[in-house]
């Protein structure tokens, strides 16, 4: 019963991701064709809301559910990984229709298909794990 608040987290996650429509191959492909500017209003609304709540757990010194502080740690300011590690993941989200989210919420509505995504998302991991030491961080 301990993981019930996350199972239902997570349920309310499908429940947006599928009402907006992120969720939709045809939505996301309109985005990396600069069709439709749907796609572009939720990741900017998403970006807009964690930056609120960032600035509001700083400010307020908001602790988490068990009473313990929430702290953010500085990142490297090198932009070069990123760069790189976004490039790899907008292809892979380009190419599939789907980011990490919305491929469960896709297996969920019956989009089987998508096992073969998540199965490739979780070899891709697996392999970043094994050769992670031989990269540059």
């Amino acid at each position: 019963m301990k993981g019930l608040k996350f199972i239902l987290a997570g349920i309310l996650f499908g429940v947006i991701m599928a009402k907006s429509e992120a969720i939709s191959w045809y939505r996301i492909q309109e985005m990396f064709r600069f069709q439709s500017f749907h796609m572009y209003g939720i990741i900017g609304i998403a970006v807009v809301l964690g930056t609120l709540s960032v600035f509001l757990i700083k400010k307020f010194m908001i602790k988490d559910i068990e009473g313990n502080p929430i702290t953010f740690i500085d990142k490297d300011k090198s932009w070069k990984k990123y760069i790189i590690g976004g490039s790899i993941f907008g292809l892979g989200w380009a190419l599939t229709g789907a980011c990490p989210g919305p491929m469960f919420v896709n297996i969920g509505y019956g989009y089987w298909s998508m096992i073969i995504v998540v199965l490739g998302a979780l070899a891709g991991t697996y392999l970043y794990g094994v050769i992670k030491h031989k990269l540059p961080h």
